[in-house]
């Protein structure tokens, strides 16, 4: 078994939207800016103590010419873009960025596994996913957001206590 490494405390809190639509005139997505507060640098892990304005991710994104419809979860460390795939609009494809430059962040992990998300990406996925499937068109999609509650991880430690017990 693949040993556990010791993981941050993680309480997600909601900090802003924006709808944001690209320049090619069809792409559009649904951002939410989110903190993770209680830990010991908030300037890495707060949009008001980081620094930059949250008009970057739209400009980052522009840059990069981004393209589809979807949602984006912009923290000041990650930034990740979900889009309904255009191969298959039942299917989500991610892509992760580094929210202070905008290159590239490699999902891939160890075993063959690739990050999905954390405990905010995972609750605003589970509603967007809901809007999309309900949704007639894109722009009824466009105009429904995910109200979503502080989101605390109550113990960051139940995993590693788990597998060594069972060792």
């Amino acid at each position: 078994m693949e040993p556990v490494l010791p993981a941050n405390t993680y309480t997600a809190r909601p900090a802003g939207t924006q709808l944001l639509r690209l320049p090619d005139g069809l792409s559009a997505f649904k951002v939410y800016f989110v903190d993770i507060i209680g830990r010991s640098e908030p300037c890495k892990y707060e949009w008001d103590p980081c620094g930059r304005d949250r008009s970057s991710v739209a400009e980052g994104l522009a840059r990069l010419g981004v393209e589809g419809v979807g949602f984006v979860c912009a923290f000041p460390h990650i930034t990740k873009v979900f889009r309904f795939a255009p191969s298959a609009e039942t299917i989500l494809h991610v892509r992760a960025f580094n929210s202070a430059d905008f290159s590239e962040i490699d999902l891939s992990r160890s075993g063959g596994y690739v990050e999905f998300a954390c405990l905010a990406e995972a609750i605003i996925a589970g509603d967007e996913y809901r809007f999309w499937g309900d949704a007639a068109s894109v722009e009824e999609y466009l105009v429904k957001w995910c109200d979503w509650p502080l989101s605390p991880i109550v113990d960051n430690a139940k995993l590693a206590r788990y597998m060594t017990a069972e060792a």
